[in-house]
């Protein structure tokens, strides 16, 4: 009988962002829906992110797509009806960028109580995206927050991570992980990744040069992807469950620049370097 591996039942989701395909092939000829999802599908991915809608739900029942959903906001007031509208899309998880930047922590910490609280009743699992722009900007005010919600709950915040954000914030240089590699306790509990390649200057870099060459700059970055999932396998359980987002903006976001490839190419590839990582991390 062929022994069982430490993380067989630990399990890697592949989730896109349908940002990336804004736009795409381009502004005059933008896909449908149904055809951007056709392509999810095709590129091997088990899912998409996406503030949902019922054709969001129609279609990804019809190929079999899971779904992450998403809103942003700082009115608690909106909360459950954006949370059961991500629900009836078919989302338990959802991410939520929370708030403004000149949000204080005590302001914070009142909406992350009522938003999670909603989403334990909802039945769904809400996520506060670490997210330059909103409550969470720096590391200094997510942690505040998150300290602030354990210690009025006693349990840990649920974060979607997109370390790209705290790298511009702190104006870093390779090697990231011994400046972005803390708070192990959040790290370890979230569910949510956004694993889009970043240096201190840019929060989004090329993954190739577009014509299939790897860029240094994603060379630069893939040891601290590795040592991010190394980290949050450490103490996973059977059942555990990453959903791995390849974040890339597309042209007109201001992430992906005018000589930037293209960001629907750039995530398949990103979704291939994922998948290399994960299973260099499981044999870690």
């Amino acid at each position: 009988m062929r022994r069982k591996k430490r993380f067989d039942d630990v399990v890697l989701r592949h989730v896109v962002n349908l940002w990336s395909l804004v736009g795409h092939p381009s502004r005059r000829r933008e896909w449908s829906l149904k055809r951007k999802l056709r392509a999810v599908q095709e590129a091997g991915f088990d899912g998409f992110s996406e503030r949902l809608t019922p054709d969001h739900a129609r279609l990804g029942d019809q190929l079999g797509l899971l779904r992450v959903g998403y809103f942003a906001s700082g009115d608690a007031a909106e909360f459950p009806r954006l949370l059961r509208a991500q629900k009836e899309g078919g989302a338990y998880h959802i991410n939520v960028q929370l708030a403004d930047h000149d949000t204080p922590t005590a302001a914070a910490l009142s909406l992350a109580l009522r938003l999670m609280d909603l989403g334990e009743k909802i039945g769904v699992q809400p996520s506060i995206e670490v997210h330059r722009d909103t409550c969470t900007e720096t590391p200094e005010k997510t942690f505040a927050l998150a300290d602030a919600f354990q210690r009025q709950t006693g349990a840990l915040l649920p974060l979607t991570w997109d370390h790209s954000h705290f790298a511009v914030v702190k104006h870093l240089a390779p090697p990231y992980w011994e400046r972005l590699g803390i708070r192990f306790d959040l790290l370890q509990c979230a569910h949510l990744f956004h694993f889009r390649p970043f240096n201190g200057h840019h929060c989004q870099v090329p993954v190739t040069d577009g014509r299939g060459r790897v860029t240094p700059e994603f060379r630069d970055y893939t040891p601290f992807m590795q040592k991010v999932m190394e980290t949050w396998l450490k103490t996973a359980a059977p059942g555990r469950e990453l959903f791995a987002v390849p974040e890339m903006g597309p042209w007109g976001s201001g992430y992906n620049l005018s000589g930037f490839p293209d960001s629907w190419e750039q995530a398949k590839i990103l979704r291939v370097k994922i998948d290399e990582c994960w299973k260099r991390a499981t044999r870690a």
